[in-house]
């Protein structure tokens, strides 16, 4: 494998048949006080930096208003030259082109102790464990949220926009759209335009007590 610049400096990794490739992300994850009865506040994923350097615990980036942002992990994006199809509908589409982050609760204790992510205060937050750029990929979780896992679109930075059209452009042949991909995307779709609206209730919420 052979490392490559980003469009922003970051570090991509190409393997030796340039098939795929890999940049490293850091995704931001978000908790916003609620005034809702049953919640005393929501997480949610908000942002991803490009490149961003690997992290042992989540840092704090931004506290003001009852919102406060941390660098919860940094997780490798991987672009797959059977993807493309969902690459190119993605950063193309009409809204924003998107990153999709998986994030997995540890409310629920079924994380391993050492996965679990806590801010400085101890509070336990969602864990990142999987983020890519396209939408079929990322619907395979929309099933699968009984088991603690949802699927956050977050905008994808400029220098990932470039990143991923080049590997569109070098890798991608014309494929048949099929209805139960296009269904998927559909949801995915309004999932953003949700998150475009504003913050809402959030997908991961602390109730309160009593």
């Amino acid at each position: 494998m052979k490392p490559q610049q980003g469009g922003d400096g970051s570090a991509v990794t190409q393997t030796v048949h340039s098939t795929a490739e890999t940049m490293s992300l850091g995704v931001v994850i978000e908790r916003r006080d609620s005034n809702h009865r049953w919640q005393t506040h929501s997480w949610r994923a908000v942002a991803v930096i490009a490149g961003a350097p690997a992290i042992e615990t989540p840092r704090l980036l931004r506290e003001a208003d009852g919102v406060a942002q941390y660098h919860a992990a940094t997780l490798d994006i991987v672009l797959h030259r059977t993807d493309t199809e969902g690459y190119k509908h993605n950063i193309r589409n009409e809204t924003f082109a998107k990153i999709f982050v998986v994030l997995r609760s540890d409310e629920d204790g079924d994380d391993d102790e050492e996965d679990a992510l806590e801010t400085a205060d101890g509070e336990a937050m969602p864990r990142p464990f999987f983020v890519t750029a396209c939408p079929f990929e990322a619907s395979v979780y929309l099933d699968t949220t009984a088991g603690g896992e949802i699927v956050e679109p977050v905008p994808m930075p400029d220098s990932v926009i470039a990143w991923v059209e080049a590997f569109v452009t070098k890798h991608h042949v014309d494929q048949p759209f099929v209805k139960k991909k296009k269904k998927l995307w559909f949801k995915l779709q309004e999932d953003a335009h949700a998150q475009m609206r504003g913050p809402g209730s959030g997908p991961r919420s602390g109730r309160r007590q009593g």
